[in-house]
């Protein structure tokens, strides 16, 4: 019995023991946070114990409630934009109120991408931009992802409306393998295309925490495929950010825009967060953007040779071989025989009264004189109804004071336009992104899968080439085509006014563009697989695995840092992008990484090391070590240096792309693709864009590319007005990967090969920026910036596409007039022409500067704002790109709500 009651005993002072914390945070201290100045609540305010854990945000009104186990307990309140405020509370019976005094945040943002901590923007040991809320909120931009623009030393490469693509120091296109994409961790790669699809997929705008860029190498902590850059985007969490918000966005586009016309512009968006209680909270979010999209109208006349050309003066009407860069189907060339001088001779040998009369006017034709198909413009076989869907949501659970459980997915559809080696409609495209994860304040670990569906994705011009050969084989047209050129020239038409007479003859029976005949054929061919129709069928997916933790309260001696990772791909095209008609293959690729900071002199010099290792599976393992140094000669300024490396594997369509692109195939560079097509036993030979055949091309190994990058800058914050940032770096590229033009002589049959560079290929840049505050909460702000490049070897296209020089220049306010309720926001952008190249086309692009503005107006009394606004106010219609789309203005207005 004694025993028993023992036992009892322990039992019930167990439970005392283990309640006794839970008893001890019911004290619950509430109240309110304000700004100082117009007396309204503060949202999302964090409200943490000073010395501790635990922590809170207040909610749209600025309201808090937070439990503590004992009083008097210091609160520290903190929010960007605010002087951080600490205030002691002894009595929890009544309400607190505290007011905040705004301040500048000039170089005081928290930033994490540089080193994976937590660190002011101010003291980072690399280049790094940021855009929070707040700058999305006011920036004149018709969507969040375009911001980015306007950051210094960034490229943006716009297909269509809602696929553009950014990258830094050069190497530009759309779809970047070298730009890393990163949305709450997760990678944002479609995998089978291997880049990010931008905006397609991923956040809403409501949903949008923060971005932040890294220019330039980044590869030693987030992995393969950072060698020009890295952006990553974070979302609000619910805990801190609650309630329902929502925006309507409508406006007008194709002003003065003779073959789309003006059309409507559609965005809307919502988000619900809700802290459900201490543990859990949950968001959802969705947004739709509805437009007809910019249009593809570059009519210049394209003399192609596989995926390389040059642009050359010349219309359909004054050119028989007329092949317009955004033309489609005219790509169909003399497919049966090399030249229209042998077409017409091996119509005098079938016909032979035709032949001494054929013999008098050959001589006239030049001999490498050729004749296309009839084409159709962007206009009439893009579908031009771009829709972009996304939603998303997560679920979150404190697991402790210290440790978080997400569950969260992103799925996105819609239909866009994409440039690759062609024009490509992607239609009903769609991506999901699923992940698990655990997080706390010193370590994390996730595990996300992307799962792509190309849906009725198709390539606008082997579709179209396919629809003319559907309403009338090449055999009978040419035919048709060759006996009524020989028909008007017999009756004394010129040579150029018979050609035009013979198309309209061979051209009999051609659907129109728009009817029902056309609508009906072109949907059949290209809902036809990949080579007897136009759809290409993607259903790849990835799979990753990764975890850090943070040992520096451990070592003591150093800030140490540890991760790794396993990623997979599975691709599955069924044969019509991949080598993969047999079944799937997969990928595998792991990594791990270490980094090592110390402050060597207190207040003056900071260094830090770090490491990366991964093995591609088909490919040796790669080493990238990055190290840092920040010095602080005097409060506020900061010297940074660093030396980076950083690395790509070939792409997966670097690898196992098999694609027929109507002008060639695209292969890549696994060796079971050049054994297919007996490139190994018998290779190809080197070709230029003007058709002059070189040398052998022996099958050779690709290897994975890798990059040195050394890099110095300057930060200081002047006054707490002005803040300056400056750098300069230059690269060296070594195994540079690039595609080259080959001829198989013996089939007549061009390939586009995956190569490495035999040299070196160098780069170098510089940047400057300056953001100064004016009284009254005016702020001007301006950057410039350049890259260039060298040592390209002859015959090889680096594909670097970037301007000499760029500037940007802003001048807004965030709060001015009654109550500081009005705002502005306008941006100027200016970047020099340069000679761009990509497979699709390639041609000097001229210069371009476009103006984007903004005017808002604040209603605090229902937490919203009104906006109207302007992106190429001026309505310049210009290309990010040769054979990209034209883009003229886009005017808009908009009512937020719950996003102040």
């Amino acid at each position: 019995m004694r025993k028993s009651l023992s036992y009892l005993a322990v039992l019930l002072a167990a439970i005392f023991f283990s309640l006794s914390p839970v008893i001890a945070q019911n004290i619950t201290i509430s109240g309110v946070v304000k700004h100082s100045t117009t007396g309204e609540g503060i949202p999302s305010v964090s409200v943490t114990v000073k010395g501790g854990t635990r922590g809170s945000y207040t909610d749209g009104n600025g309201k808090f409630e937070l439990k503590v186990p004992t009083l008097p307990v210091t609160l520290v309140f903190s929010s960007i934009g605010f002087d951080p405020k600490e205030v002691v509370v002894d009595n929890a019976s009544t309400s607190i109120s505290v007011n905040l005094d705004p301040a500048s945040s000039l170089g005081q943002e928290v930033v994490v991408s540089a080193t994976r901590t937590p660190q002011r923007i101010l003291e980072s040991p690399v280049s790094i931009e940021r855009v929070n809320a707040a700058t999305i909120r006011n920036a004149p931009a018709a969507n969040y992802y375009d911001v980015i623009t306007n950051l210094k030393g960034v490229d943006v490469v716009a297909s269509s409306l809602t696929f553009k693509t950014p990258t830094t120091r050069g190497f530009s296109g759309s779809g970047n393998l070298r730009f890393n994409q990163i949305v709450d961790g997760m990678d944002n790669q479609a995998p089978g295309l291997n880049f990010s699809v931008g905006s397609v997929i991923g956040l809403t705008e409501l949903d949008v925490d923060n971005m932040e860029l890294l220019p330039g190498a980044s590869s030693a902590l987030f992995g393969p495929g950072g060698m020009n850059g890295t952006l990553l985007i974070n979302s609000k969490n619910p805990f801190k950010y609650q309630g329902l918000s929502y925006q309507v966005k409508t406006g007008i586009m194709h002003i003065n825009d003779q073959e789309r016309g003006v059309s409507p512009y559609y965005n809307w968006a919502l988000r619900w967060g809700k802290k459900v209680s201490e543990k859990f909270a949950f968001k959802i979010s969705t947004e739709l953007i509805q437009a007809k999209d910019w249009l593809g109208r570059d009519y210049r006349d394209y003399k192609r040779f596989g995926t390389s050309g040059q642009i050359v003066p010349g219309t359909r009407e004054t050119d028989p071989n007329y092949d317009g860069v955004n033309v489609y189907g005219d790509e169909t060339s003399d497919p049966r025989i090399p030249t229209f001088s042998s077409i017409l001779t091996s119509i005098g040998t079938a016909v032979p009264f035709l032949k001494d009369y054929i013999g008098t006017i050959t001589p006239g034709i030049a001999t490498d004189m050729r004749v296309s198909r009839t084409g159709y413009t962007e206009n009439e076989v893009a579908n031009p109804n771009t829709l972009n869907f996304k939603l998303s949501g997560a679920l979150h659970y404190k697991l402790s004071s210290r440790i978080e459980a997400v569950l969260a997915g992103n799925w996105g559809t819609g239909n866009t336009v994409y440039t690759g080696s062609q024009r490509y409609s992607l239609k009903d495209l769609k991506v999901g992104q699923y992940k698990l994860e655990l997080n706390s304040d010193k370590w994390f670990l996730r595990g996300y899968t992307t799962q792509e569906n190309s849906g009725e994705s198709h390539n606008l011009t082997v579709t179209t080439q396919l629809f003319n050969e559907a309403w009338k084989p090449s055999s009978q047209w040419y035919q048709e085509y060759a006996f009524a050129y020989l028909n008007a020239r017999q009756a004394g038409r010129g040579d150029m006014e018979s050609h035009n007479i013979a198309r309209s003859v061979a051209d009999k029976g051609r659907p129109a563009a728009g009817t029902q005949q056309f609508r009906t054929l072109f949907d059949n061919v290209r809902s036809l697989p990949i080579p007897t129709g136009g759809l290409f069928v993607d259903r790849t997916d990835l799979y990753m695995v990764e975890g850090q933790y943070n040992l520096s309260d451990a070592v003591k001696v150093a800030e140490v840092l540890v991760g790794g990772n396993w990623k997979k791909y599975v691709l599955n095209s069924q044969g019509t992008l991949f080598a993969d008609k047999e079944g799937p293959i997969s990928i595998n690729e792991i990594g791990a990484y270490a980094q090592v900071g110390k402050e060597i002199i207190k207040d003056y010099l900071k260094l830090t090391a770090s490491g990366r290792y991964d093995k591609n599976e088909n490919f040796k393992g790669r080493f990238t070590p990055r190290v840092t140094a920040v010095i602080k000669p005097v409060k506020d300024h900061n010297i940074r240096l660093s030396y980076q490396t950083a690395y790509r594997f070939p792409s997966t369509q670097q690898q196992w792309i098999d694609l027929n692109v109507g002008t060639g195939t695209l292969l890549g560079g696994n060796k079971a693709l050049w054994d297919k097509y007996d490139l190994v036993n018998n290779p190809p030979n080197s070709v230029s864009p003007q058709g002059v055949i070189g040398e052998t091309i022996p099958y050779t190994e690709v290897k994975p590319e890798s990059v040195t990058t050394f890099e110095v800058g300057y930060k200081a914050l002047i006054q707490k007005k002005l803040l300056i940032d400056a750098y300069y770096y230059t690269g060296n590229y070594k195994d540079f990967i690039t595609r080259r033009d080959v001829l198989q002589l013996s089939t007549t049959k061009g390939y586009s090969i995956v190569v490495n560079s035999p040299e070196k290929v160098k780069t170098y840049g510089w940047g400057i920026s300056a953001e100064y505050l004016l009284p009254a909460n005016f702020v001007v702000n301006g950057n410039v910036s350049s890259d260039t490049i060298k040592n390209v070897p002859a015959g090889f296209r680096a594909f670097f596409n970037t301007p000499k020089y760029r500037t940007v220049l802003g001048f807004g306010n965030t709060g001015f007039g009654p109550n500081n309720v009005l705002g502005f926001n306008i941006a100027w952008r200016w970047q020099k022409g340069f000679f761009y190249e990509n497979d699709f086309t390639q041609g000097d692009l001229p210069s371009f500067n476009v103006v984007d503005a903004a005017f808002s107006v604040k209603v605090h009394s229902i937490k919203s704002q009104f906006k109207i606004g302007a992106t190429n106010a001026g309505n310049q219609y210009y290309r990010t790109a040769v054979g990209n789309p034209s883009i003229g203005g886009l005017y808009y207005v908009s009512f937020a709500y719950n996003v102040l």
